[in-house]
């Protein structure tokens, strides 16, 4: 996973609330487990006609917005089902900030198990950024994780909360199993000496084996 440390970049408005899952990704993309190439599934259908042609008048269809990499939106971004196909799809378009007053539960630890900062501003603050990001002179903005922050140049600064955990992570570009693999070491010295040195059965295996809770091949 790459790390997030700063971002200066464009930023997109979306003012829309309760921009589901199926916006951002509709359901007959999710034919792949890959995380690659679904950045051209994107708001499919909000971004092509049903020829296929680009809708000249959605935001990420035109200069500069459409290589932004920071989204702003209203409240519950993200809702509906639960696909992570949704959080890949943003990170294949070039997305590494989606920002809104509110998000949906697992979209938005979903973004964090891959990369993506998603950052919760007051409901007044995502409007200025909003009104700002409209016009292509104030679509630039700098995120910074260590200092918790979002801001342009020096004209202003908001200031955001973030789980110490998830912000360690995503400053190390570390993932879920990455931060397991961190731990191998001490896996490995654990199940060593956690073994059944009569069957090669790891001990607590051994014990359900002898309640007869599994078989010695260890099913249930």
């Amino acid at each position: 996973m790459r790390p997030f440390i700063t971002l200066t970049a464009i930023a997109a408005p979306m003012p829309s609330v309760n921009i589901d899952t199926d916006k951002i990704i509709p359901a007959r993309f999710l034919k792949t487990i890959r995380r690659e190439g679904l950045g051209t599934a994107l708001f499919h259908t909000l971004r092509f006609d049903a020829t296929g042609r680009e809708r000249t008048d959605f935001i990420l269809n035109r200069l500069p917005w459409r290589n932004a990499q920071i989204l702003i939106a209203r409240d519950n971004f993200g809702c509906g089902s639960s696909r992570e196909h949704a959080p890949w799809a943003l990170m294949d378009f070039g997305f590494r900030c989606p920002i809104a007053p509110s998000f949906a539960d697992i979209f938005y630890n979903n973004c964090f198990k891959n990369g993506l900062l998603p950052i919760t501003l007051r409901a007044d603050w995502v409007e200025q950024l909003l009104s700002d990001s409209a016009g292509a002179e104030g679509a630039m903005l700098s995120i910074d994780l260590p200092r918790q922050t979002v801001s342009r140049g020096d004209q202003w600064s908001f200031s955001f909360d973030i789980d110490a955990e998830r912000k360690r992570s995503l400053l190390l570009g570390l993932d879920d199993i990455a931060e397991t693999l961190r731990l191998d070491s001490q896996i490995g010295a654990y199940e060593s000496t956690h073994r059944d040195y009569d069957s090669g059965i790891p001990a607590d295996v051994a014990q359900l084996v002898h309640f007869g809770a599994v078989s010695p091949a260890g099913k249930f």
